[in-house]
C-alpha cells in the first residue's frame, strides 16, 4: 500500500562544499541564505536546479558544470523569495528526468555538491491526482479537499435545515422500542442457539446493545427529548446494562466534541506519543498489540481509564459523577448474581459478557473510523481549526443496514459533529444536506476490509510531519502482530 512516505516524505536541499551559506529552518520550510561559488551567485532558477538535482541524487555527490541559464520548466518547487533569502518547500518528488548537460555555463574549476536529506512537513491532499491515489489505497469512497480557513462551524451550521434540529418524540421513543425488542430478541437467540450458532447470537445482541448506547448518547447532547430529566432518567437507564456511568461519560464526551482531534486536549482516542512508545520495552509492546490486534476491543480501556477515577472531574462535577457511579455499582450488584443465581457463571458469561464484548467491538470501531486515518491529523491547539475538525476530520462510513438500523444511524458521524443537538434520526436528512453544500469537503467510506487495515497497520505514532508513522517503521523487532495483521487481513476495498 503506497503511504504518505512514499509521495512526500523527503525533499533534498543542496549543500555546497566550500559555501557560506547556513540553510535554518522556518516554519515548515527552510530558508538558504545566498551561496557564492567563485564569485558566481546563485539565482533562484539556479537554486532550482540544485533541488531538483539534489531530489535525484540524494545521499550521494556528483559534479556540477555552471549555473543554469534557462529556467526548469514544469519544477515542482514552490519558491518565495525576499532579499537576500530564498523560502523553499517541496510540494512533491518532481518526476521529471533532469540532464546535467542542460547546463550550459562551466566553470574554470567544477564543485563537488552533495545532496543532503532534510525532512519537510508532508503537504495536505490537496491535488485531484493525489487524492484519488490515497482514497484507493486507504479504503476510502472519497477524501474530501482541505476546508479553506475562512470557513467557520457556525458557517456550515447556517447551511443546514432548520427541521433536522428538531425532537419528535415519536421517533425518539420509536428508538427506545427498537433497541429494547432488539436486545430481547438477542437474548432468546442466546438461550435457544447451539453452540456453534452462539456466534451469530451474540454478533446480534452485542449490536443491539449498541443501540443503547447511542440512546444515551442522544440524552447527553439534549436532542432525545425535551426534558432535561426525562434525558437523565432515560441516558442513566440506558447505559446501565453497558457498566457505562453516564454524567462521567456525557462530561468526558463534550470536551471530545469541544476540541475533537487536538492533541492533549480530545478525550477520545489519541495517536500514540514517541517518547510513550519508547519509553520501556514492556510498555512499548502493550501499546503495540493494543493499538493492533486488540484496537477493536481498545475501548475497554478507554472505559476504565476515563470514568471511574473523581480526579479526573472538576469539583462541580463530581456529585453527579458520584451518582452515576452509584447507579452502575448497585447494576452489577445486584444484575450479575442474579445471573449466576439463574444460570451459572456460564450464564453470566453467555448473556452478559460476550454481548458486551460485541458492544465494545462497534464501540471501538465506530471511533476508530469516525476520526482516524493516515490523511486526517490531530493538531496543536494554536494549529486548531474548528471547523476543519469537525468536517474534514470527521468520517461518513456506510455499514450493512441492519448495523445502522440497530446503532440509530451512529455511523453518520459528520454532521452529528457539525451540530450535536441534531438527533439520530434526523441524521440521514442533515448529511444530506451537507453533502449538497459542503460536499467535495468530507471524507465517505463503506466499512471495507482495506479501511480497517489501513487504521489497524499505519495509524499509530503521532508525527507532525506526516500524521502517522507505523510500530513496524520505529520498532521493527517488537512488531510482530503489526506483521502479523499485514499478512492476515485482506485487502480488499
Amino acid at each position: 500500500m503506497p503511504s504518505y512516505k512514499s509521495v512526500y516524505a523527503w525533499s533534498f536541499f543542496v549543500v555546497v562544499c566550500g559555501s557560506h551559506g547556513p540553510l535554518q529552518r522556518k516554519g515548515k520550510g527552510y530558508i538558504l541564505e545566498p551561496l557564492i561559488l567563485h564569485g558566481v551567485s546563485l539565482e533562484l532558477e539556479f537554486l532550482q536546479l540544485l533541488l531538483t538535482m539534489a531530489c535525484k541524487l540524494a545521499h550521494s555527490s556528483f559534479l556540477f558544470m555552471g549555473p543554469q541559464q534557462r529556467p526548469i520548466m514544469n519544477n515542482r518547487v514552490a519558491t518565495l523569495s525576499s532579499p537576500g533569502t530564498y523560502f523553499l518547500k517541496w510540494e512533491s518528488l518532481p518526476q521529471e528526468r533532469i540532464q546535467l548537460q542542460k547546463c550550459s555555463k562551466s566553470l574554470r574549476n567544477p564543485m563537488i555538491v552533495q545532496a543532503v536529506a532534510i525532512p519537510v512537513a508532508p503537504s495536505p491532499p490537496s491535488s485531484a491526482e493525489h487524492r484519488k491515489q490515497i482514497t484507493e489505497s486507504y479504503g476510502f469512497r472519497q477524501i474530501g479537499e482541505p476546508l479553506p480557513n475562512n470557513v467557520t462551524l457556525k458557517d456550515i451550521v447556517d447551511t443546514l435545515p432548520k427541521k433536522v434540529f428538531e425532537i419528535d418524540d415519536m421517533k425518539a421513543w420509536k428508538s427506545v422500542l427498537i433497541s429494547v425488542t432488539s436486545y430481547a430478541l438477542g437474548l432468546f437467540m442466546i438461550s435457544k442457539a447451539p453452540w456453534y450458532l452462539l456466534p451469530l447470537a451474540w454478533a446480534w445482541t452485542g449490536t443491539a446493545s449498541t443501540g443503547f448506547f447511542v440512546i444515551g448518547h442522544d440524552c447527553a447532547h439534549k436532542s432525545f427529548a425535551r426534558n432535561k430529566f426525562v434525558e437523565d432518567i432515560v441516558g442513566t437507564l440506558a447505559f446501565l446494562p453497558l457498566i457505562y456511568p453516564y454524567e462521567p461519560w456525557r462530561f468526558k464526551h463534550d470536551r471530545h466534541h469541544a476540541r475533537t482531534n487536538m492533541l492533549n486536549e480530545d478525550t477520545a482516542w489519541h495517536p500514540v506519543w514517541k517518547e510513550e512508545f519508547e519509553s520501556s520495552p514492556v510498555l512499548r509492546k502493550a501499546i503495540i498489540y493494543g493499538y493492533g490486534p486488540f484496537r477493536p476491543w481498545m475501548s475497554i480501556a478507554h472505559w476504565l481509564m476515563w470514568h471511574f477515577d473523581l480526579k479526573k472531574f472538576r469539583p462541580n462535577e463530581v456529585k453527579r459523577v458520584k451518582i452515576s457511579l452509584a447507579c452502575v455499582f448497585a447494576f452489577m450488584a445486584i444484575g450479575w448474581p442474579l445471573i449466576v443465581f439463574k444460570t451459572g457463571i456460564m450464564g453470566w458469561i453467555k448473556f452478559w459478557l460476550m454481548p458486551w464484548l460485541g458492544y465494545h467491538f462497534w464501540m471501538s470501531t465506530f471511533t476508530m473510523v469516525h476520526h482516524t486515518a493516515p490523511h486526517i491529523p490531530f493538531k496543536h491547539s494554536d494549529d486548531w481549526n474548528a471547523a476543519q475538525a469537525q468536517l474534514n476530520g470527521t468520517v461518513h462510513c456506510d455499514y450493512p443496514s441492519w448495523i445502522e438500523i440497530l446503532c440509530h444511524d451512529i455511523n453518520v458521524h459528520i454532521p452529528h459533529h457539525i451540530s450535536p443537538r441534531i438527533p439520530s434520526y434526523n441524521l440521514r436528512a442533515a448529511h444530506k444536506s451537507l453533502q449538497e453544500n459542503w460536499g467535495k469537503y468530507l471524507n465517505e467510506a463503506a466499512w471495507n476490509w482495506r479501511l480497517m487495515k489501513t487504521i489497524l497497520t499505519i495509524c499509530h505514532v503521532y508525527d507532525k510531519e506526516e500524521n502517522y508513522i507505523a510500530f513496524d517503521k520505529l520498532a521493527p523487532g517488537d512488531s510482530q502482530p503489526i506483521n502479523f495483521l499485514k499478512k492476515v487481513m485482506p485487502d480488499y476495498a
